[in-house]
């Protein structure tokens, strides 16, 4: 699993849907999730630190969880299926964990307000990230290509000294 921080909110130039940025902490993958108006809102007002005069969906839930001494110990998004994400929410009371499923967009408010962590698949992230440092990416690329061209079999071999004195070396 990678973790993941909320990089902002932005608008998909063709549709003007809402689109959650999750980055790695490297930035160097962005993960895009599109979501709908009212999550939106409810994570760009997180974002802000705005507290609205009475308790809006995602407010009323973190209410709850305090009052019944539950904590968010962390969201996973663990799946990508049929261009849907699927996330769960880690929740801790007592000794006692529970997962309960939920919208990514729904955690990610949540984990928000909790300032709890996001955890995302690695598959998920390989399926449906957009690299965000090209540059970094080939340096990377180009480091591994010198590194495997300048091996050689013997670097593979590992000697290992056996018996009482003898000097003998065995290769395995």
């Amino acid at each position: 699993m990678i973790e993941m921080k909320v990089a902002g909110i932005a608008l998909d130039a063709a549709t003007r849907s809402p689109i959650v940025l999750l980055r790695d902490a490297g930035d160097r993958r962005a993960l895009p999730i599109y979501i709908g108006q009212d999550q939106a809102r409810s994570i760009i007002s997180a974002l802000e630190s705005q507290k609205p005069p009475r308790p809006l969906t995602h407010d009323l839930m973190v209410n709850i969880l305090e009052e019944y001494e539950i904590s968010l110990d962390r969201i996973i998004i663990h799946t990508l299926q049929d261009n849907t994400f699927y996330a769960v929410l880690k929740l801790r009371h007592g000794e006692a964990l529970k997962e309960i499923d939920a919208r990514p967009s729904d955690a990610i408010a949540l984990a928000l307000r909790t300032n709890s962590p996001i955890w995302v698949m690695e598959e998920v992230v390989a399926d449906a990230s957009i690299p965000v440092d090209r540059e970094a990416d080939e340096a990377e690329r180009e480091a591994f290509r010198d590194f495997v061209s300048n091996i050689s079999p013997e670097d593979f071999i590992q000697r290992k000294e056996f018996g009482s004195g003898s000097g003998e070396v065995q290769e395995s």
